[in-house]
């Protein structure tokens, strides 16, 4: 349920729209920008869902005192609830948002206020009144309902006699000639003729960004609704299980419909201007490569829109939800119980929280106003949360990571995207990589230093940290010698590094490999499938070998128990 829970949070309405978005401007390749956070996924898998169960907290901001001492300890939980979850989630609703607004123009000629308005009673009524309980469960539901309808979508559009089945989908796809003369349908780059877009779609995320970005849904280290989750779960054998499932079914099972709808819209909507030739009610605001999947829409049967339909508001509702009910938590559990009602009864916490999740939706609704396009909103998230991700990483295995260290990432990471932003105002536009790399290597480079230089955190916070979470690897010698506890106690929890290590590579060429299967199936490329599909088998049996030898440790079986 908590996997399910996780995979339909993350489909969410502007997903088909932020992918078909990616495939028009930057071909099939451009989705390693999402792809390679395949390795964030299943890094959490194997070295932090176990970690954060032994934690024992409610939600993942209380982790902060219970990792770092004194005021600032107190002063992170309460700046990161309202940084996370006034800002950073109403950016994410308005983006999930703008889509849904987009949808209901192109199928409905709606506005986008009407738009917000119908959303707005759906979601904020539920979820002022079913909590993450309430969630889980239709979370279950929309799941199913919004995989029927996107694989609907895709096999009426590869029908349509402009497309021509899959075979005349992929003849014609391939004679067109993208931005920078990419071949739309290549699922790697081209890395011999256009280095500079290899950089970009491929290099950058696979060798940096996937540790460096902070994303919700993909943190390293895990965090936010991912937590939410893991937390939730009954022991660690169901964090680790529920994880793993949800990286398996985020990237194998849902994007190739998306894609399907995608190239075929390159060949029914050229141009943008085809677009707004075929809806001229549309408001031209609205315009973008990502409204060419709401677009295609219109082929649908009468009885499939309703589906799509159904579809799209499960899609919409499932994220939209998870986000109040995420952001009241941080707003109310975490700042306004923790710093400013500290005595109150539970009555009062829960009106608190239906009061805050209004807000919540009211606030992010209007920044949908001020947006343009999924994969433009998708780029500032990824700008903001850019050189944040290593801390997250490292601050479980090295003791010296201290409260102002991750002040020092928020808010350098924060300003160094303001200013990259107002530079781009003035004619200074750095490419989407180089904002990168710049806002990663200024963060980077604040908070090691306030490690190194900014007060230590108590060493009895420490070892009470270690005793409870016991955190494995050198970081941490000298607080488990603090501690009282030998090398050869330490190593009774049996953490074996080597294992994980297999596991998570493993894990990940099997996510990939099975991606990329089906794709060349669809394709009919059928030499490339079968030999991927033989590395996908030899992954997955590697993968399970790793899997029963790390869920059999005395560890992960008291876990259970508990």
């Amino acid at each position: 349920l908590a996997g399910l829970s996780m995979v339909a949070t993350t489909f969410s309405s502007d997903t088909p729209n932020l992918v078909t978005d990616i495939v028009r401007r930057q071909g099939v390749a451009g989705n390693w920008v999402w792809w390679s956070f395949v390795l964030t996924g299943v890094l959490t898998v194997f070295f932090y869902a176990r970690l954060w169960r032994r934690s024992g907290v409610l939600t993942d901001l209380e982790f902060y005192e219970l990792r770092y001492s004194g005021k600032a300890a107190g002063f992170v939980r309460g700046f990161r609830s309202v940084y996370l979850g006034l800002f950073f989630n109403s950016m994410i609703m308005a983006t999930v948002n703008l889509a849904a607004c987009k949808i209901a123009a192109v199928l409905f000629g709606l506005d986008r206020w009407q738009t917000l308005l119908g959303v707005g009673l759906l979601n904020v009524i539920f979820a002022t009144h079913a909590g993450l309980w309430g969630v889980l469960v239709i979370d279950m539901v929309q799941f199913f309902i919004k995989m029927t309808a996107v694989i609907a979508a895709a096999y009426f559009a590869v029908q349509l006699p402009q497309i021509g089945g899959l075979s005349g989908l992929v003849e014609k796809v391939s004679r067109l000639q993208g931005p920078g003369g990419i071949n739309y349908l290549d699922i790697l780059p081209d890395f011999t003729n256009h280095w500079d877009i290899a950089v970009a779609v491929f290099i950058m995320p696979i060798a940096i960004q996937w540790w460096a970005v902070w994303y919700p849904g993909a943190e390293p280290g895990g965090g936010s609704y991912i937590a939410q989750r893991m937390l939730a779960s009954r022991s660690e054998k169901d964090a680790l299980g529920a994880v793993l499932f949800f990286n398996i079914a985020h990237y194998v099972l849902r994007p190739w419909p998306w894609i399907l709808v995608a190239l075929s819209s390159l060949i029914i909507y050229p141009e943008l201007s085809d677009i707004q030739r075929a809806f001229p009610h549309l408001d031209p605001s609205l315009i973008g490569h990502d409204i060419a999947f709401p677009a295609m829409l219109k082929f649908l049967p009468v009885g499939f829109i309703g589906l799509m339909v159904g579809g799209l508001i499960a899609a919409n509702s499932s994220t939209i939800l998870t986000h109040l009910n995420w952001g009241a938590s941080y707003l109310v559990h975490d700042l306004y119980r923790r710093f400013i009602k500290k005595d109150a009864d539970e009555r009062h916490y829960v009106r608190a929280g239906r009061l805050v999740t209004v807000g919540l939706f009211l606030f992010s609704s209007s920044l949908v106003f001020f947006l343009d396009t999924a994969k433009d909103a998708f780029d500032i998230i990824l700008q903001v949360g850019a050189g944040t991700g290593l801390l997250y990483l490292v601050r479980w295995f090295w003791w010296r990571v201290n409260a102002w260290a991750e002040v020092a990432a928020m808010v350098s990471s924060f300003f160094v995207s303001i200013a990259l932003l107002v530079g781009r105002k003035y004619g200074v536009d750095l490419s989407t990589h180089a904002a990168l790399l710049v806002t990663i290597g200024v963060t980077t480079v604040c908070w090691v230093a306030t490690a190194f230089l900014g007060p230590v955190t108590d060493q009895a916070t420490l070892v009470a940290f270690y005793k409870k979470v016991r955190p494995f690897g050198p970081g941490w010698t000298r607080i488990r010698e603090a501690a009282g506890i030998t090398a050869d106690e330490a190593r009774t929890t049996r953490e074996n590094i080597p294992l994980a290590l297999v596991g998570w590579m493993s894990g990940s060429v099997l996510i990939w490999s099975s991606l990329f299967t089906v794709g060349n199936f669809l394709y009919g490329r059928m030499e490339y499938a079968l030999g991927l599909l033989g590395v996908c088998l030899l992954s997955g049996a590697v993968l399970i070998w790793v899997i029963n030898r790390l869920w059999s440790s005395p560890s992960m079986r008291s876990g259970a128990a508990g």
